[in-house]
């Protein structure tokens, strides 16, 4: 009996930087929002790293992991710091990576996108618009952040993670400069594309003369940023062919900002990927390892992107939080495929609060949520994000 061809996703992928990841699933980098309040790792999240590496995936990453506390996404957050308790980090190093899973924090920094109930926004200028305001980082200020980032990434490592992922997508502050949008400063991180671009180069080689040549360092990119003015195709092709002769081992393609009134490419219609045609065209301007984030519904979808050499690994995040057990069953040649909620006119951010919600739900070993929980999810995630504030602001009280 001829035995059937093994599933694409199954192979194993060697980076860069000799590190191999054993398939080619990985679980993209969400804000979970498990943090403790203190920047500090929860029972409920080792658990959901345990969980989802048992699954079979080959590589997770943790969302939006701040070096300081100043300029969080959410008072969920983790806070990476040098003079940190290590033991509670040390024990989601250790779980998240069973299984041969790795598992790398996503280096993040929200400039304007911080949340103002516990920091002082800053981005690469003045921003004084409905539902964002933000001052301006100053020159002194920006020349910091590359030794910022090396220095957080030194500690991951230190404390036993598998890599980092430098978060340079979805409106955060590394995107943020390479935007137009965002980035109206006349010194060296502004004006031509060349500028904007300066301060990602100078993090991603900070980062790597920090952690050597042997760890694996990936960044996340926009394709685009979906808004008019914003970052485009072209410019994103032109990070990319730079990023080809820097040390980086992944380069991971998304898009959308949360930009407040954006829509997100999750929430946007559409059966498919959203960035493969992108990483295609990416193909001939890097001889990187691509990872595309997006969209994936379906195993045949993953396959293909795999097969057809669009993408070398393929991100999946609310399919993962549907079913935390798709990489085993789709490298099985299963075919499960996850069942997504559909929404009768959700509030903005709201299906974001009802997968987040969710996550919690596997965490804790709980039983799946149902769409009529929509409105009962929303409301729990905003009295958690209220409560962790206010611990936050008693915890770090420079970042008042």
């Amino acid at each position: 009996m001829t035995q059937p061809e093994p599933s694409p996703l199954a192979q194993p992928l060697t980076l860069p930087c000799g590190a191999i990841l054993k398939n080619r699933i990985a679980k993209s980098a969400m804000s979970d929002s498990l943090g403790d309040g203190r920047g500090y790792p929860t029972d409920a999240q080792i658990r959901l790293y345990e969980r989802w590496a048992s699954g079979g995936l080959a590589l997770s990453i943790i969302g939006e992991v701040q070096g300081t506390p100043d300029f969080a996404e959410k008072p969920g957050n983790l806070v990476l710091r040098s003079d940190l308790d290590a033991d509670r980090f040390a024990a989601l190093a250790e779980k998240g990576a069973r299984n041969d899973a790795h598992l790398w924090l996503q280096l993040g920094h929200a400039g304007a996108m911080a949340d103002p109930l516990i920091s002082a926004p800053k981005g690469p200028s003045v921003l004084d618009l409905p539902g964002l305001s933000c001052g301006a980082l100053t020159l002194a200020e920006v020349q910091a952040l590359p030794a910022e980032f090396a220095q957080t990434a030194e500690t991951v490592q230190k404390m036993g993670f598998g890599g980092v992922e430098i978060h340079a997508a979805h409106g955060f502050l590394l995107n943020q400069f390479l935007s137009p949008l965002f980035n109206k400063r006349t010194d060296a991180y502004g004006g031509s594309l060349a500028n904007r671009m300066r301060l990602v180069l100078e993090v991603v080689a900070a980062v790597r003369k920090a952690v050597g040549s042997r760890f694996p360092v990936g960044i996340k990119l926009n394709a685009t940023d979906q808004l008019e003015g914003g970052f485009q195709q072209d410019e994103a092709l032109a990070v990319i062919e730079a990023l080809d002769g820097t040390g980086i081992d992944l380069i991971d393609i998304s898009g959308g900002t949360y930009f407040p009134g954006a829509v997100a490419s999750s929430d946007q219609a559409g059966s498919g990927p959203y960035f493969l045609n992108f990483a295609e065209r990416a193909r001939s301007r890097t001889t990187k390892p691509l990872m595309v984030t997006g969209g994936f519904k379906t195993q045949q979808q993953a396959e293909d992107a795999i097969a057809e050499g669009k993408a070398d690994i393929v991100g999946l995040a609310r399919a993962l939080v549907l079913d935390p057990d798709l990489p085993q069953k789709w490298q099985s040649g299963q075919a499960n495929n996850p069942q997504f909620p559909r929404f009768d006119n959700p509030p903005e951010g709201g299906v974001t609060a009802w997968f987040t919600m969710q996550i919690t739900q596997i965490a804790n070993a709980g039983t799946d949520l149902n769409t009529a929980d929509l409105a009962h999810a929303i409301q729990t995630y905003e009295d958690r994000d209220q409560q962790r504030r206010a611990i936050w602001n008693t915890h770090f009280p420079r970042a008042q």
